[in-house]
């Protein structure tokens, strides 16, 4: 058994041994466990893939005489405004309004132009009363030109996810990008083993409060994420057969570096937002080393036909990320090729730059200060008295 803080002693004292999951996965086997939790005390991992369901908080201090905003664009995107008088958040999937000139842009480009230090026109109007006499404002902001600028995200790390295919007649434009006819193409978001969620199944080392690599900067577990779900159905490993268990998210975006936060485009469907993501798991006991020592053989996903419009989407049964990951996968007797929307390359390179951190003793970890929730069942919206149109 070891404790956060005497490996925290370690870290400061560049004596921590440090390995990332694939390392770990390349060397582990069933006797090796209790050796390898002896000798290694932190684990890392990572993901760089579509996180929708992240934005910023920006203060822009005030203006003279001050303004009540009401609306605000940042770069034709709109902020939301409704909760402070020069308080904004600004959505990661939020799209450029129609009439602007390139309307593939989103809040996620906004982001990462804000973060590389770019200027971003703001056009704003306010609610003229005594206290903010203003009624509209337009400028020019940088990073360093506002006052907090930080990433707060709802919903980060799906534990895993699904793997989207096309059984209709047409293509279909999706969160996952395009999904080709008569099952054309399968298209799967999570890096499997090596994602984070993945290799701490039932969050028993990590919580709210811990530290993290959240975009090329520091961040924090702030709460459970939206539509957290990790009641869904799992294997003997403990890994979930489909979209479990998610965390929200808080870092200061003045650190972070546009290489890990960057806007991106789906065809047809709108604006997201690729973003790294590492977490450390510490060593406390050989339970930690079981967990992460699981494959991409010992993990599936649901194969869902987008092709029918409902909540509730017919499946093709399950696939292990081994097979997603040698390109091609057979349903109903058919070799579909594969693609991941996440980016294998950059996920290994954050667990990479993770452990570099801890190596050099500037990255330590923290006790969480409470659990994620692990009895959140997933309630549905269902109407009432109304027919649906699909039209």
């Amino acid at each position: 058994m070891k404790t956060i803080a005497e490996i925290n002693d370690k870290i400061l004292q560049n004596r921590a041994v440090v390995w990332t999951v694939e390392e770990l996965k390349a060397k582990v086997t069933p006797d090796t466990i209790p050796q390898i939790a002896q000798e290694v005390d932190v684990i890392t991992t990572g993901t760089f893939e579509p996180m929708e369901a992240s934005g910023a908080v920006i203060n822009l201090g005030h203006t003279d005489p001050p303004i009540n905003i009401k609306t605000c664009w940042l770069n034709g995107v709109l902020a939301y405004s409704g909760f402070g008088s020069v308080d904004l958040y600004l959505g990661a999937s939020q799209m450029m309004e129609d009439g602007e000139e390139g309307n593939e842009q989103g809040g996620g480009h906004v982001i990462e132009d804000l973060i590389a230090g770019k200027s971003v026109h703001l056009r704003a109007s306010g609610v003229v009363s005594d206290c903010y006499p203003r009624s509209s404002f337009e400028t020019t902001i940088t990073r360093d030109t506002i006052n907090q600028f930080y990433l707060f995200n709802p919903r980060n790390l799906y534990q895993n996810f699904i793997v989207g295919v096309n059984g209709g007649d047409r293509p279909l434009y999706t969160y996952l990008g395009p999904l080709q006819p008569y099952l054309g193409n399968a298209v799967y978001s999570n890096p499997g083993a090596i994602s984070p969620l993945i290799n701490d199944p039932d969050l028993q080392v990590i919580g709210i409060g811990t530290r993290i690599f959240l975009g090329g900067g520091i961040g924090y577990i702030t709460w459970e994420g939206t539509q957290h779900f990790p009641l869904q159905k799992r294997l003997d490993n403990r890994t979930p057969i489909g979209p479990a268990a998610t965390l929200a998210l808080i870092g200061d975006a003045k650190q972070m570096n546009p290489y890990w936060v960057r806007g991106c485009y789906f065809k047809n469907y709108g604006p997201s937002l690729m973003l790294g993501v590492g977490i450390p798991l510490p060593v406390l006991n050989e339970d930690v080393i079981a967990r992460c020592a699981v494959s991409d053989q010992d993990i599936v996903a649901p194969v869902v036909d987008f092709a029918i419009p409902r909540r509730v989407r017919p499946t093709f049964g399950l696939v292990s990320y081994s097979q997603l990951k040698k390109g091609k996968i057979s349903i109903e007797g058919k070799m579909v090729r594969t693609a991941p929307v996440a980016s294998i390359s950059r996920s290994r390179e954050i667990a990479q730059e993770l452990k570099k951190w801890i190596e050099s003793g500037t990255f330590t970890l923290t006790e969480p200060v409470a659990s994620i929730p692990l009895d959140r069942s997933f309630l549905p919206q269902n109407i009432w008295g109304s027919q649906i149109s699909l039209d």
